[in-house]
């Protein structure tokens, strides 16, 4: 039999007992009576000709091999025209009035400050929150819908609820007072010297990157959650650490931070995405700022 198109009724009724463990709780929150429930369910497997749920001998709805292999789609598409109805909200009610996002910390102020200046001359009635967060935290801020977007750094997490692009990067110099143990050695310093030396390493305060290191070399490392505090112990011959190049520029053209030619496989870059949440696009003037910080110079 050819299956039929299921409704999108269908697919969030199903989505509904897959995301509450039971046929009740799914009536419960869709406001429905569990018969209608039951119902609805029959007739998509009837449609589809397969059995989603593995009822006899359960205590609570069990998908089957067929159901498992559905749900992905349809979450795609529950998600897909959660996206749509944003978008179109967007569009009816017109610009925003506020813009949230969330930025990296590693993000160059210079590339920052200059799209935020365009952003306010562009859409001057528009207010705007900016939070600044390390690693996987601007990443968690998405998800719980704190920002409207985020221009996070490097982080390897699949998501159908995220949507990400491309946002450019930024050159990481590994840097250390001039005085600094391997800021005095002659020619490049090997990655064994420099793992005998403390190693300052931002880290972030969400639970996203547990486990996961970006540019780590010392097996001795302190471990910061505030840019700031890690470019300060720099200064202070407290360790080394690779800084983005457009932090410490100055530093380095006054002599108060040295950059290290640590043998490394080749230039450490910090790679930046874009990124928002799939079934909450973000309005017109967040979408404008989002690009602009994407492709800024």
């Amino acid at each position: 039999m050819e299956p039929k198109k299921p409704t999108l009724d269908q697919i969030a009724v199903f989505l509904a007992i897959v995301e509450t463990g039971s046929f009740a709780a799914a009536a419960r929150r869709l406001g429905r009576a569990a018969s209608v429930i039951s119902y609805a369910i029959a007739n998509l497997e009837s449609q589809l000709g397969v059995t989603l749920f593995a009822r006899a001998g359960t205590a609570r709805p069990a998908l089957t091999d067929a159901g498992r292999a559905i749900l992905s789609d349809s979450r795609g598409l529950a998600i897909a025209l959660d996206g749509l109805l944003a978008k179109a909200r967007g569009l009816t009610q017109g610009l925003e009035a506020e813009v949230s996002l969330v930025v990296d910390v590693m993000l160059p102020a210079k590339k920052l400050v200059k799209a935020l200046d365009e952003f306010r001359k562009k859409y001057p009635t528009v207010a705007l929150r900016l939070r600044v967060e390390a690693l996987g935290a601007v990443t968690q801020a998405v998800l719980e819908g704190a920002a409207a977007f985020g221009i996070s750094g490097p982080l390897e997490m699949a998501s159908d609820l995220l949507t990400r692009g491309p946002a450019g990067s930024v050159k990481l110099l590994a840097v250390a007072a001039p005085d600094h143990p391997l800021a005095l050695m002659a020619g490049p310093v090997s990655a064994a010297a420099a793992r005998d030396h403390i190693q300052l390493v931002l880290t972030d305060r969400s639970a996203l990157t547990d486990g996961r290191d970006f540019g780590v070399v010392s097996v001795k490392s302190w471990r910061l959650a505030d840019l700031g505090a890690k470019h300060a112990l720099l200064l202070a011959g407290m360790g080394w650490g690779n800084m983005p190049k457009p932090m410490v520029n100055e530093d380095l053209k006054r002599g108060r931070l040295v950059a290290l030619k640590i043998e490394t496989p080749g230039e450490l870059a910090y790679p930046f995405h874009t990124l928002y949440r799939s079934d909450a696009p973000p309005g017109p003037a967040a979408s404008w700022l989002m690009e602009r910080l994407a492709f800024a110079a």
